[in-house]
């Protein structure tokens, strides 16, 4: 695919993360293809994972097609952006046509993202996973690279002011390939979750001590941290849930 606004779109972000006084803590990034198809399934934790993601394939001079959802494609300004950048808008009424784009991109060769939580986990750690992605990389006979985000929380999330402010720390982790066959998507899943889970634990360990003291809001509860455990955040996303449907209702 040629890209016109991709370059110039990178090299803006590279400016603002400097401004920004990002520092990353990259690991793993060799297991990402230099060329080929690959499929990228990474973790959810705040606003900015969709821009900061694709920092993983930097190394590899290689550029992430997202699957996101279909309304950012709707904005007036950021659909474009979104288009000529060839992401994939999810309709999540009916993902069968955003699961054939994405088994095609993957078998013309390009690398493309997707969170399968397919929203952002209010305890930080991997909540429970849809099947879609073991299920389109086995389709399109490509590895499946388990990716996971560290710090991004701490930019903007869910339940939090953003914070753009200070120097901050965000890990980048590529776990090691995965070959789903899609016999059994169930299992291919859970393994899935289980190789998220274990680079989660990696990136929490891997952080600087300094920008992660205990009880921190942003640390898991599991982990000595004040973030809601995974059955509190639960609730919470059910809350959230019961409004957004009291509003369309009103509406």
């Amino acid at each position: 695919m040629r890209d016109f606004t991709y370059p110039s779109i990178i090299t803006f972000g590279k400016v603002m993360f400097r401004l920004l006084g990002l520092r990353f803590q990259r690991s793993g990034t060799e297991h990402v293809p230099r060329e080929g198809g690959a499929l990228l399934a990474i973790n959810h934790i705040g606003y900015v994972d969709f821009v900061l993601a694709g920092y993983a394939a930097v190394p590899a001079g290689r550029v992430v097609r997202f699957m996101a959802k279909k309304e950012i494609f709707d904005h007036s300004v950021a659909g474009p952006v979104m288009r000529s950048m060839h992401h994939i808008p999810v309709d999540r009424s009916d993902g069968a046509g955003s699961f054939r784009d994405a088994v095609r991109y993957l078998r013309e060769g390009e690398l493309v993202g997707i969170f399968p939580e397919a929203t952002i986990s209010r305890s930080f750690e991997v909540k429970e996973l849809k099947s879609g992605a073991t299920r389109i990389a086995a389709e399109a006979g490509v590895p499946l690279l388990p990716v996971v985000l560290w710090g991004t929380q701490r930019l903007m999330t869910k339940d939090h002011p953003r914070d753009l402010a200070g120097r901050k720390t965000i890990g980048i982790l590529v776990g090691e390939p995965m070959h789903p066959t899609g016999d059994d998507p169930a299992a291919e899943t859970a393994a899935l979750h289980e190789a998220m889970s274990a680079l989660v634990r990696e990136a929490i360990e891997a952080y600087p001590a300094d920008e992660q003291p205990e009880g921190s809001w942003w640390l898991p509860a599991s982990y000595g941290g004040s973030a809601p455990t995974p059955a509190e955040a639960e609730e919470l996303d059910a809350a959230e849930k019961r409004r957004r449907a009291e509003r369309r209702r009103k509406n």
